[in-house]
């Protein structure tokens, strides 16, 4: 069962969606009318997945925030995100699994500035440092409930990054951070139409050849080659937080 919104984030963000902590009252709303599940189904047997994809930080970065102040933003996600995930487990889920913020730095809307030719150190940094605070805060619920694996984390970081330097040392020429689908100007996305210009519209981007070799499909999202490169390599941690 799926209660995550695209685009949305702990806190509120650019999209106007129910944040996590509103995501998490409506599991518990499920389960208190027990026409779904019951606490008990739950307690028997149950694994959720909380996924963390940077949306907060992509909020603060529309809103021209400063990067001095991301360490602070930074302590205030892990603190509601901490909490959050007490209350997903104590709504009866056995296990919980949270990803690590992925490589922010290295999304092609952040890469674009320097023609994709490198990640962005600053935001990368600001992940490192939300991952840290992630993987301590996870020793601290696994000690208050007397347990090493109720809560476990899935390292998307270090398994993004293991694709891109495998992306750019195959020999290929392909770029791992340029993405296949792009606006053919700044002023356009991927999909974008021209609504004026008739027959249903003229296409304002453009696709890559090979869309199956692409990381990235468009400005923010992992490509199917993308996702399935990073499921390999977290497929083994997964299987273990799932024992």
């Amino acid at each position: 069962m799926n209660f995550a919104y695209g685009g949305t984030g702990v806190f509120d963000t650019f999209i106007p969606a129910p944040n996590m902590s509103v995501q998490i009252n409506l599991l518990e709303k499920i389960i208190e009318e027990r026409k779904v599940y019951t606490k008990q189904d739950l307690l028997n047997s149950s694994f959720a997945l909380v996924s963390i994809a940077g949306n907060d930080y992509l909020t603060y970065a529309n809103k021209k925030g400063n990067p001095q102040e991301l360490p602070g933003l930074t302590e205030r996600i892990i603190a509601q995100l901490s909490e959050n995930l007490n209350l997903i487990h104590g709504l009866g889920v056995s296990k919980v699994a949270i990803t690590t913020l992925p490589p922010i730095g290295c999304l092609p809307v952040v890469a674009a500035a320097n023609s994709y030719r490198d990640c962005n150190e600053t935001w990368n940094s600001a992940a490192k440092y939300h991952n840290q605070l992630l993987q301590q805060a996870v020793e601290s619920l696994n000690n208050r409930t007397n347990k090493s694996n109720v809560f476990g984390i899935l390292d998307t970081f270090s398994a993004f990054m293991a694709e891109f330097k495998k992306s750019n040392g195959s020999g290929s020429g392909d770029n791992p951070l340029k993405p296949c689908c792009i606006g053919v100007s700044s002023d356009h996305s991927c999909g974008d139409v021209d609504e004026k210009g008739g027959n249903g519209g003229a296409k304002k981007y453009v696709v890559c050849n090979n869309p199956s070799l692409s990381m990235f499909w468009d400005m923010l999202h992992p490509a199917q080659n993308g996702w399935q490169a990073v499921y390999q390599t977290l497929k083994p941690s997964l299987h273990e937080m799932m024992i």
